[in-house]
């Protein structure tokens, strides 16, 4: 059984990776394609542009948006059940291009998935 793990794009790809997703709305700047290693950029599960560009990284606002986002994750529940079963056989790293490594999308993304459905 495999683990979900989170790490900024940024950081240099591991074998203990695993299985290497994107969870950006938007390619990460100053990143190659190849540098970052990646077995999909899933462009279903980030947060709408509205969300992201309301939540813009302001921590006050971190509690509201992860509920929004939750129940827009939620929305997607075959997306979901597809990365939990990946992570039954392999590690899955999610990759996020934010500066803040406690509050962002693949936070919650990871809570999100490592809950059983």
């Amino acid at each position: 059984m495999g683990r979900i793990n989170i790490k900024r794009v940024y950081e240099l790809p591991a074998k203990t990776d695993g299985y290497r997703v994107l969870v950006d709305r938007l390619w990460p700047r100053g990143i190659k394609k190849e540098a970052a290693a990646l077995d999909e950029w899933n462009k279903l599960l980030p947060p709408s542009s509205e969300l992201r560009k309301w939540f813009n990284h302001i921590p006050e606002r971190f509690n509201d948006f992860k509920k929004a986002y939750t129940k827009e994750l939620l929305s997607h529940p075959e997306e979901l059940q597809r990365l939990r079963a990946i992570a039954k056989r392999q590690n899955v790293t999610l990759l996020y291009s934010a500066k803040d490594t406690q509050m962002n999308q693949a936070v919650v993304l990871q809570q999100v998935l490592s809950k059983p459905r």
